[in-house]
């Protein structure tokens, strides 16, 4: 990669467990030092190469706090880009998506907020059990394939997560 290390621009080592508080203060840190604002007055080299560290630190912040991200940053590190489309063998996971699906348009559709509360209580924990079982194996060239697999489930259930949000929030209304 040509470009420094998401994991060096924060002097972390590169690891799945990651302390998110401390990652968002040594972020705001950063961004604060190395602002496009702070380089107005400089010469346009400069401003551009501010610019450039602002996106790469906002990328990289981004892809860190985000455990799938992470994940898939991490399996990338060791040389595995996982393909986008997710070829599913895990038929396993498939039929506990579909029913995941099912039970969320039911909750949508009888607009039960507690329900809703207990359904992403429930995709919280799930995710938890992910993320304790990726970070157990991701470094292991063994046990590569179940990382893989464990990273297309954490990326579901990421988006599963963000549509509980969605619904919540309308809910709310």
């Amino acid at each position: 990669m040509g470009r420094p290390c998401h994991f060096a621009l924060f002097d972390l080592q590169p690891a799945f467990r990651l302390d998110l508080a401390q990652l968002s203060a040594r972020y705001r840190e950063l961004a604060k030092t190395m602002h496009p604002d702070r380089f107005a007055d400089a010469p346009e080299r400069d401003q551009r190469l501010a610019l450039e560290h602002s996106a790469s630190l906002n990328e990289a912040y981004q892809t860190l706090k985000n455990a799938p991200r992470r994940a898939l940053y991490l399996l990338a590190l060791r040389g595995r880009e996982l393909p986008m489309e997710v070829t599913v063998q895990d038929p396993e996971f498939l039929l506990q998506q579909m029913r995941l699906r099912e039970e969320l348009e039911d909750l949508q559709d009888s607009a039960d907020v507690a329900g809703v509360a207990a359904f992403k209580r429930r995709l919280k924990q799930a995710q938890d059990e992910l993320d304790a079982g990726f970070a157990a194996c991701w470094d292991d060239a063994r046990r590569r394939e179940e990382a893989e697999r464990l990273v297309r489930r954490m990326q579901f259930l990421d988006k599963l997560s963000h549509e509980v949000r969605q619904l919540e929030e309308r809910l709310d209304d």
